[in-house]
């Protein structure tokens, strides 16, 4: 049976190049703008990102940050950029990654959290509800979801 994993990735980490690899070259597009945030480290206090990773693979990743992609951010933090590699898609890994930045943002002492979306009906089965709606810097709109923690 293979092992599914999610850690935290921290600059130090030998993951963390592995996970910039990764992102640069997976299928979505926000991978690359991941990849130039570890790069660059852009993550400040108690920002972090993590990697859902089978058997030592990485599979998946998300974000855990003060702010997203709106010119105007109201909700933080942020639970975003939630990948998971379309092989593998199916087993709740995003589910696992969301869990494990919730377990994260209850030790910085969050009480909500939020995701942006365009997705409907997806992370209402992880104990999300639909709070909002806002207008990202491409001038699309997308939903935003809370859960309390």
């Amino acid at each position: 049976m293979r092992h599914l994993h999610v850690a935290r990735i921290e600059p130090d980490c030998e993951l963390w190049e592995s996970l910039t690899k990764y992102a640069e070259h997976c299928s979505w597009e926000a991978g690359k703008h991941l990849a130039m945030m570890l790069r660059e480290n852009r993550f400040e206090d108690w920002e972090s990102v993590f990697a859902a990773m089978i058997d030592g693979e990485i599979v998946g990743f998300c974000t855990f940050l003060k702010t997203d992609y709106y010119p105007e951010n109201r909700y933080s933090p942020w639970i975003s950029s939630i990948f998971v590699d379309e092989k593998h898609r199916g087993n709740r890994i995003s589910q696992q990654m969301i869990e494990a930045a919730i377990e994260y943002a209850r030790s910085c002492g969050f009480r909500t959290v939020y995701i942006p979306s365009d997705l409907d009906g997806f992370y209402e089965k992880y104990g999300f509800v639909r709070v909002d709606e806002l207008v990202n810097y491409a001038g699309d709109t997308d939903q935003v979801y809370a859960r309390k923690i």
